[in-house]
């Protein structure tokens, strides 16, 4: 009855306003942080992203970078303005094809508005046009753009996206890449994944990168400069692909000697956390004055420093174990750091053992007699260390002791069960340190909240040591590798010593 006195006009604009909720009419701000409690602003709350494409120019004499980033995502609520993690100068926003307006706020927000509001559910599209200096910005005092005399880096946990492409910056928003880079002639440009080509014109190459698996914004790197690049393939097929700043002087075939291992060491972790889960690998060394490491996906950077003593095979097999623990299986939160760094140190452990350099034992033995019960060490928590302790020594020492307490409690074969299972568990997602607890229990069948709790939550030395008899610690792994033998407690010291992200 009401609609034969409706005029068609008014129907089709009711039918309109009848198929929008009347909440998306007018939206609501998506929050601008993604509510982790150890970084309140990083990452952004509204949306997901699922693809980043990034086209750049960068001018190496003058650290000069412009670019336009085309941002695939999804809206997770009703929309009307949302955050970037962003601290380049922007000249022009578009969502869904028509310009937005914007602004900024706070350290590194630039807050979009697009011209009506986005329904949840609905796929946008949002493309950046900027350009800028990123070794002229600083956010909340740092700065994670790297200047070399020959180019720049961006490379740094927990955040490294905001100096080079705008984004949603925490690890719980995974996504695929495209990185497109224009050079001068005779510069190379690194990134993540696989080279889909080159070309070149009018004194400019363009180097196209693609990551096809999801991929954490801070694991995300662009590397432009003089490189020497070399080439081949895993044992297990893996294309390989490392590069060397061509004035790393003294490092340089300390450098090569390590990373050139990578796919030997990649082949030796499958055999320990499964096939490896990108189609990528390889590592580069810039000529930074940096001294740590870091897993950028399928590409570690590594600083010049990592080799000043001579090769460093292990910061390869703690980058490299990341790919696993960290990379394919993120943190749900920055207070998990323990699922990436205890276990990238364990690996470094393992490889020890596999080298005859001592075994994992014998380190968890080392690490726990190294420290006295009053040393600030202990009251480091790794399961929950604080952002300010985020990246201690004690995350990494004694997260590796807390896997040798669990693997010395649930046994060897339950233990390695584990270590093979958890980053098919999770692959490409994001987990806990509480996550990581109810699988080991539910592999091992046995309760473990007092083990986790003593290693990892309590501000004290545990009363023992997760150590056994040294006759039981002693004994060959049953995982590829050669024989035992154990080393000397002061090449103990160095290895265990190795600093890294």
């Amino acid at each position: 009855m009401h609609r034969r006195i409706i005029a068609p006009g008014a129907l089709a604009a009711a039918s309109v306003l009848l198929a929008i909720p009347a909440s998306a009419a007018s939206g609501t701000p998506g929050a601008p942080g993604i509510g982790d409690p150890y970084y309140p602003a990083y990452g952004n709350g509204g949306y997901d992203v699922s693809h980043y494409d990034l086209r750049l120019k960068y001018q190496p004499a003058t650290d000069e970078l412009e670019g336009t980033a085309t941002i695939l995502a999804r809206t997770t609520q009703d929309l009307s303005r949302f955050d970037l993690d962003f601290l380049l100068d922007v000249s022009e926003v578009r969502v869904n094809g028509a310009v937005a307006s914007f602004t900024t706020a706070g350290e590194h927000e630039l807050v979009v508005t697009p011209k009506s509001p986005l329904a949840k559910g609905t796929a946008v599209t949002v493309v950046v046009r900027y350009r800028g200096v990123p070794s002229s910005k600083k956010a909340y005092g740092f700065t994670s753009w790297h200047r070399t005399p020959d180019g720049g880096v961006g490379a740094n946990e927990p955040e490294a996206a905001w100096w080079w492409f705008p984004s949603n910056d925490h690890p719980l928003d995974k996504a695929t890449y495209d990185v497109s880079v224009l050079v001068p002639d005779g510069t190379q440009a690194i990134s993540n994944g696989t080279l889909q080509s080159t070309s070149s014109r009018l004194g400019w190459t363009r180097f196209n990168w693609r990551s096809n698996k999801p991929q954490a914004t801070y694991l995300a790197t662009l590397a432009v400069g003089r490189f020497d690049i070399t080439t081949g393939t895993s044992d297990s097929g893996i294309p390989v692909v490392n590069a060397y700043s061509k004035d790393l002087g003294d490092n340089y075939d300390a450098a090569r000697s390590s990373v050139e291992r990578t796919g030997e060491i990649a082949d030796w972790l499958s055999g320990w956390f499964g096939p490896y889960p990108y189609n990528a690998l390889g590592g580069y060394v810039p000529n930074t004055t940096t001294g740590y490491a870091l897993e950028t996906q399928t590409r570690p950077f590594y600083s010049p420093r990592q080799f000043a003593n001579g090769s460093n095979t292990s910061v390869v097999v703690h980058e490299l174990a990341h790919q696993w623990y960290g990379d394919l299986v993120s943190v749900a939160g920055w207070k998990d750091i323990w699922i990436n760094e205890g276990f990238a140190r364990y690996a470094q452990w393992l490889w020890s053992e596999h080298e005859g350099e001592g075994t994992a034992q014998e380190l968890a033995d080392y690490v726990y007699a190294s420290h006295p019960a009053d040393d600030p060490f202990w009251t480091v928590k790794p399961g929950d260390p604080g952002p300010e302790n985020q990246f201690d020594i004690a995350v990494y020492d004694r997260g590796a002791l807390a896997l040798q307490a669990l693997r010395n409690e649930i046994g060897d074969d339950a233990f390695f069960a584990i270590l093979k299972g958890w980053p098919q568990r999770y692959a490409y997602g994001n987990a806990s340190v509480a996550d990581f607890q109810r699988y080991a229990e539910q592999v091992s069948g046995k309760p473990l909240a007092a083990l986790f709790d003593t290693w990892l939550f309590q501000p004290v030395k545990p009363g023992a040591p997760a150590a056994r008899e040294a006759s039981v610690a002693a004994r060959t792994l049953g995982a590829p590798g050669a024989p035992v033998q154990p080393r000397s407690w002061k090449k103990i010291a160095a290895t265990n010593g190795v600093h890294a992200h």
